[in-house]
């Protein structure tokens, strides 16, 4: 197993890059962030890599960070979801924001990466929501935990879907109040947050 890769980047695309490690050149399929996070032609790069083994063919993905790896190690133990959208979900989100996603019961926003029909997302989301918090995904995560999982919070949640914000949006503003709060207080506290941009 090719865990990680430290050399030379010798060629830098959007979906590939090729590495140099002691001579050998190793493509790897990457997120967008990886790209993001890639010096340029020629500079020292480090990636986590997963290896994919299929009859056919070994193909490398590569990640910018731990958290991304882990992530799409997640995303693709469930049925149906292969190493390709797995790239393409981290591609247009971070790692935080998909765990956000599935917490949050967000199907919609998951379909906007390439791939993920609603059918999948909501799979994603029913495989994975008691896997999540095996992942170290940062302090948003906990806080949409606790709001969805107060009856104040989950009316506020809905509320605020129902005025157009997104679950993960809903989910995260609410998370960030005081739950011990009437409904209308947290509706009310949390379109302030959302109006300001979190």
């Amino acid at each position: 197993m090719i865990a990680s890769l430290h050399g030379k980047l010798l060629i830098k695309e959007t979906a590939y890059a090729v590495i140099e490690c002691g001579g050998v050149g190793f493509k790897c399929y990457i997120t967008q962030n990886a790209y993001s996070a890639l010096g340029e032609k020629g500079s020292d790069v480090f990636l986590y890599t997963y290896l994919a083994v299929r009859e056919d063919a070994l193909d490398l993905y590569g990640f910018s960070t731990l958290q991304e790896l882990e992530t799409f190690k997640l995303i693709t133990s469930v049925s149906g979801v292969g190493p390709k959208i797995g790239i393409a979900m981290l591609s247009q989100f971070s790692a935080e924001q998909i765990m956000l996603c599935i917490i949050s019961n967000d199907a919609k926003t998951l379909t906007s990466a390439s791939g993920v029909g609603l059918k999948l997302a909501q799979r994603i989301i029913l495989e994975l929501k008691d896997k999540v918090s095996g992942i170290s995904a940062g302090e948003d995560v906990n806080t949409v935990g606790n709001a969805v999982a107060n009856t104040s919070g989950k009316e506020a949640i809905e509320a605020l879907v129902s005025l157009g914000y997104s679950q993960s949006e809903a989910s995260l503003a609410v998370g960030r109040l005081d739950t011990s709060l009437s409904t209308d207080n947290l509706i009310k506290q949390a379109l302030k947050l959302l109006s300001r941009g979190l």
